[in-house]
């Protein structure tokens, strides 16, 4: 039998890519338009949702749209229906057609927007440009008899707890005895009513990202034996996972800045670049930021950075960029289109093709033409 999707089962799996706690408090990502509830069968992935991408999903039959740019993103006072975006919204309602956006929290999550272009690029080794978020780190101490040992610390790894780089299910396990005395009305998996019990039970102690606290109790509570399960839960002064927009790290070899420049031609199929600096120079270190980055040239710099690409480059900010020594290349603002086939193969791999049908926008997003 084939399982019915909503709405919302594809938001949550999109959130558990780029949860929305990593957008930059100034964006606008979730849910545009429509509904949470809605069943979905056919998903189309876009970057931007203009009025030609709404009128290629009424025409595919398309009932929920994914965006990287916000359709919404500026506060709107009054839905005009004579306006190109009123239009958007009133065919969008019409048809039933939700819209979500992945925008800043899709920039900074691992495999995210950065990480695809860096991908795309070969560059290797790399830090966060701009880092905006550090998960918080909780640690679980359950308490349970020897014979659930794994079955708890396998619930609780399944659900992201004691994961630490490569590693998962790691704990640390200590033995001890445990007492407690059933009263009245309670069934005891151990134990007897009104007498005191003396169970050889051991601690399993285990770190995890507090945004991750609540399914995993979850689970471990689902397959604890104890009527009532004892833990405790303690804040730790652990760094957790850092995020952040763009990436600094090493090409895969020195290219000399023209080669660099073709490079990005080639990877990000783009017809023609803006560059600044010497051509001829040899680079290896790069900084990268899809969309519009050039307030970050000094970030790039100070991190070692020889050139920097990026879209959107104003002309003084290239002069002050060329005045530090820093190299810019300005693809546009496009190249984030990466993100159209990097989500359709995620959500490919999340549900079966059974459940969802997946396509990528045709519709042309860029505003530019190259002559």
């Amino acid at each position: 039998m084939t399982t019915i999707l909503r709405n919302v089962d594809i938001f949550k799996a999109m959130e558990s890519w780029a949860p929305k706690h990593l957008a930059y408090d100034w964006d606008n990502v979730g849910l545009q338009v429509g509904s949470f509830d809605k069943p979905v069968k056919k998903v189309m992935v876009t970057l931007d949702v203009l009025e030609a991408t709404a009128d290629e999903a009424i025409e595919n039959n398309v009932d929920l749209i994914i965006a990287h740019h916000p359709l919404l993103f500026k506060s709107m006072k009054q839905v005009n229906v004579d306006t190109a975006k009123g239009r958007i919204i009133q065919k969008l309602l019409q048809h039933g057609i939700s819209v979500y956006a992945a925008h800043t929290n899709l920039d900074a999550a691992n495999g995210g927007v950065n990480d695809m272009l860096c991908d795309l690029l070969s560059i290797q080794n790399r830090k966060i440009l701009d880092q905006n978020y550090t998960e918080k780190l909780v640690k679980l101490a359950v308490f349970v008899p020897e014979t659930h040992a794994e079955q708890i610390r396998d619930a609780m790894s399944d659900k992201g707890a004691g994961h630490i780089g490569d590693y998962s299910h790691c704990t640390f396990q200590s033995p001890g005895q445990g007492t407690f005395k059933p009263l009245e009305g309670t069934d005891p998996y151990i134990g007897t009513q009104g007498d005191v019990a003396f169970v050889d039970e051991v601690k399993i102690e285990t770190i995890l990202p507090a945004s991750k606290l609540s399914p995993v109790l979850k689970a471990m509570i689902a397959v604890h034996p104890y009527e009532e399960a004892a833990y405790d839960i303690y804040p730790v002064e652990n760094s957790g996972t850092a995020y952040g927009i763009g990436r600094v790290g090493m090409l895969n070899q020195k290219l000399t800045l023209e080669a660099l420049c073709e490079r990005v031609k080639t990877a990000l199929n783009v017809p023609s670049v803006r560059v600044t600096g010497d051509l001829s120079k040899e680079v290896s270190k790069v900084a990268v930021l899809g969309g519009s980055g050039e307030k970050y040239i000094t970030t790039a710099k100070q991190m070692g950075a020889d050139v920097y690409i990026t879209g959107d480059m104003t002309f003084h900010t290239a002069q002050d960029a060329q005045a530090m020594g820093l190299s810019v290349i300005d693809p546009g603002h496009h190249v984030e289109e990466v993100m159209k086939g990097y989500t359709k193969l995620y959500l490919e791999d999340y549900f079966t093709s059974e459940e969802l049908e997946i396509s990528l926008s045709k519709t042309n997003t860029e505003p530019f033409q190259f002559i």
